[in-house]
């Protein structure tokens, strides 16, 4: 009888692995060792040169909300000039709430609005460590019930309400999709649609320790934006895994399966799925943390970031249709 060894190396796509390579090897200081208006502005240039250009949109309009701590920017971007009533996406941006802005994800925000044929509302909540925790969370969900209360001001009469965002971004729109399941806006949540959401930092997570180095999002790195946001971990609008699952909306969670966090979105979509919530889960197997702004850098990650729309577009329709019937109904 002959014993199998069985070999514990993950899997990295060649385009993955050739990203990471270049990064690895760039001289100068990483993202724990730079100031945060040095991140800011190291975040921005990657991007530049890791993400295709913005594109044309019949619609890329800048706008004002009004914040617990003062105006909020936001971007409306939309491939039609005008629509008829329908869901809006609010969408919040990756970064470790320390960095990223409107600019960052203009790429992603408007392929959004492509692919998904909805206006999308980019939201520039406050950063740390100028504003620490709760602040993000207070402007995002300051943000989404705007959005519900004004139509006139979006230049679209909005229906309902789809969240979405990456990394910091998706534990946002998850915060954001409870509070207003606690306390309804003018427009309920249909979807909420987070990208490899930190969800629980009480726990220790294999992936957390199995990826926290040489795989872009490091141990390191978020030790850093953690110091920054100082969050508590205890509470549920930062680890909301802590709360209550029962009552939220459809889900669409993508993670990628060389994230540490990765573990994190996991568990989420499975807390979900034992609450009675819908759930469409997806894992970009062989991709890093961060790949729906790299999708030149790692062209591969187009085909996750076309699955992942494809699937909200799929629940948004049903969500959308279900509310329209249940309002007949009423």
């Amino acid at each position: 009888m002959t014993n199998a060894t069985t070999d514990t190396t993950p899997f990295v796509r060649p385009d993955v692995r050739a990203f990471l390579g270049y990064l690895n090897a760039m001289p100068g200081p990483r993202t724990h060792e730079m100031s945060p208006a040095d991140a800011r502005a190291a975040m921005r240039a990657m991007c530049d040169v890791a993400d295709p250009p913005r594109g044309e949109l019949a619609v890329v309009r800048d706008l004002a909300i009004p914040g617990p701590a003062g105006t909020i920017p936001a971007r409306l971007f939309d491939a039609r000039e005008t629509r008829v009533p329908g869901p809006v996406v609010v969408f919040f941006h990756g970064g470790g709430w320390v960095v990223g802005d409107l600019d960052s994800h203009a790429s992603f925000t408007a392929e959004m609005a492509r692919q998904l044929d909805l206006p999308v509302l980019s939201v520039d909540y406050r950063l740390a460590p100028e504003a620490p925790f709760p602040a993000a969370v207070d402007d995002a969900e300051a943000a989404a019930r705007w959005v519900a209360d004004s139509p006139a001001t979006l230049g679209r009469a909005v229906t309902s309400l789809v969240l979405s965002g990456d990394s910091a971004g998706g534990n946002l729109a998850i915060a954001v999709a409870v509070a207003l399941r606690d306390a309804p806006a003018a427009a309920p949540v249909i979807v909420q649609a987070p990208i490899y959401p930190a969800t629980d930092a009480t726990r220790a997570y294999p992936s957390f320790d199995a990826f926290s180095a040489d795989y872009l999002l490091t141990h390191e790195a978020m030790g850093w934006f953690g110091g920054h946001y100082r969050p508590d971990a205890n509470d549920p609008r930062f680890s909301p895994l802590l709360g209550e699952m029962a009552g939220l909306p459809p889900a669409v969670i993508v993670a990628a399966g060389l994230d540490p966090l990765r573990d994190q979105a996991r568990a989420y979509a499975a807390a979900l799925v034992l609450a009675g919530v819908p759930v469409s889960y997806q894992e970009a197997a062989g991709n890093i943390h961060g790949f729906v702004t790299l999708r030149r850098a790692i062209p591969s990650s187009q085909g996750d970031v076309a699955a992942y729309l494809t699937a909200v577009k799929a629940a948004v329709a049903g969500a959308e249709g279900a509310r329209v019937m249940a309002q007949a109904a009423g």
